[in-house]
């Protein structure tokens, strides 16, 4: 089954509005919310879309859709939590409640100020979900990123071209290490037909302690290369390629990786 997660925990802080969240502001008739909701209620593919808010803003946000989009069963608005991953963890749990979790379920997750999103962006994050356990909807960036590690001085330059701006939909079919219905470790996959690139590998404490991510990437590896030629764990290196960060690459090793030596070329078109 797959789900729609619209995420409206934000207090609009940035705008200077204090009192009215920026996604219950008006946008023509209707305020911002309610325009994102319709692009996901009106996909037969969503079972549910589940909104998720700040607990003062349940009942406003359940008594709009009402009157927007009349009354339904296929929207659930719960509370969210005080941060963005607590605010997923609480769409999965309803989620596995109400439905149950397996290998066929699709959550699509997207910011309720962008009300912006197109079908066509929906059913691509499906569809990629689908084939690829996980997507990310992205931008070329235009703007030079600056690299620095202290704050002062600038470490390096990124390339432009290889340097895309996330946005939302996010969607996924993860298997996720949880215990206790806490996520202990994980990995951002970037999949292409031939390559499984990880990237962000992160343990809190107990996953540390239970060495979650030797389980993790024991699962990862196995089935990624039954499809995939190639698992990639990036560079190890800092300083465009001249230091070598040892402890990262002896991470990556203890996983079943092996660091190699390549070069760099640059053209100009």
């Amino acid at each position: 089954m797959t789900f729609a997660v619209v995420l409206a925990g934000g207090i609009g802080s940035r705008m200077g509005n204090s009192e009215t969240p920026k996604q219950y502001l008006m946008l023509g008739k209707q305020p911002i919310i309610i325009h994102t909701i319709e692009k996901f209620f009106v996909c037969p593919e969503f079972e549910h879309v589940i909104v998720l808010t700040p607990k003062a803003w349940v009942a406003h946000t359940e008594n709009m859709i009402k009157k927007s989009l009349g009354k339904t069963d296929r929207i659930t608005v719960i509370e969210g939590g005080s941060t963005r991953n607590e605010t997923l963890m609480n769409a999965i749990r309803f989620i596995e409640k109400n439905y149950g979790l397996d290998d066929d379920t699709i959550i699509v997750t997207h910011d309720a100020v962008r009300p912006f999103v197109t079908h066509r962006i929906i059913e691509e994050n499906i569809e990629a979900a689908k084939k690829y356990g996980a997507t990310d909807t992205v931008v070329p960036a235009t703007d030079t990123i600056v690299e620095s590690k202290d704050g002062e001085v600038i470490s390096q330059i990124p390339n432009r071209a290889t340097l895309f701006q996330g946005q939302t939909p996010q969607s996924f079919n993860a298997k996720k290490l949880k215990e206790n219905d806490v996520v202990v470790g994980g990995t951002v996959l970037y999949v292409t037909d031939r390559v499984v690139h990880s990237q962000y590998i992160a343990a809190n404490a107990r996953g540390r302690e239970i060495h979650a991510l030797d389980y993790l990437f024991e699962v990862v590896i196995r089935q990624s290369l039954e499809k995939h030629p190639y698992f990639d764990f990036g560079i190890s290196t800092e300083e465009h390629g001249t230091y070598l960060n040892e402890p990262l690459i002896y991470q990556k090793e203890g996983f079943g990786g092996r660091g190699i030596c390549y070069d760099w070329y640059e053209w100009t078109l």
